[in-house]
């Protein structure tokens, strides 16, 4: 089962959101949808997407004003964006390709282009939610049954869905040390309220099972910071 990276569309065009919302969930994205700038920036700082679909003309603003301002956020600078809109002028482009968005599509739009754009935009931006298979040393991380095996196929283990889904952002962050919160943040979904701890436990789970694999020693815990994976 792969990770459902989570969509917000902010498009304030029923049919044009439905259509999204469709193509979007067949592609195997969750979806969640807004019509207008208060609702996204509610729906944003409740808990962080893992892609914004963000339309210029909103009824109560532009899209690119916020992207400028998502922009200068500290938390939510990283998040991929792609301004979907009907502003096709080359002025319009560079504007909102200047103002911070990692691609820009104009109305109308080719379904299949959009969802290409999308994985192509998480594939540089966070792969850890692009469906693949990772090497990892002298074994493969899958995700389509979340099993990490050796390739000689001596050793085979199943992991739970949160181990899956920290090995896989560990590993596709190399060398970088994230502290619990930012983890929490990138990992569980921005779930502000669990606690800290929570990463400290998963992390051991993961231990046990990369000390069958001879990997235990390439999660490193970087003392009063957190957690890397150095290769």
């Amino acid at each position: 089962m792969n990770i459902q990276p989570m969509v917000l569309v902010v498009e304030d065009e029923d049919d044009i959101a439905e259509l999204l919302r469709f193509g979007l969930q067949r592609a195997g994205f969750a979806v969640s949808w807004v019509k207008n700038l208060t609702d996204a920036r509610a729906s944003v700082k409740k808990s962080l997407p893992d892609l914004i679909l963000l339309d210029w003309m909103l009824p109560d603003g532009e899209g690119v004003q916020w992207l400028t301002q998502l922009r200068g956020d500290e938390r939510s600078k990283m998040l991929p964006i792609i301004m979907l809109t009907a502003r096709a002028q080359e002025a319009d482009k560079l504007k909102g390709l200047e103002g911070g968005a990692d691609d820009y599509l104009t109305k109308p739009f080719s379904p299949k282009e959009l969802i290409a754009r999308i994985n192509n935009v998480l594939r540089r931006s966070a792969p850890q939610h692009v469906a693949q298979v990772i090497t990892i040393g002298q074994s493969v991380l899958n995700d389509d049954d979340h099993t990490l095996a050796k390739m000689d196929g001596s050793m085979h283990e199943t992991l739970g869905n949160t181990e899956f889904k920290l090995l896989k952002f560990l590993v596709t962050h190399p060398n970088k040390c994230y502290s619990r919160a930012q983890l929490l943040d990138y990992v569980w979904g921005d779930h502000v309220y669990i606690e800290e701890r929570t990463v400290d436990v998963h992390v051991l789970r993961l231990r046990k099972i990369l000390q069958k694999f001879d990997l235990e020693n390439a999660l490193e815990t970087v003392r009063g910071v957190g957690y890397r994976w150095a290769v």
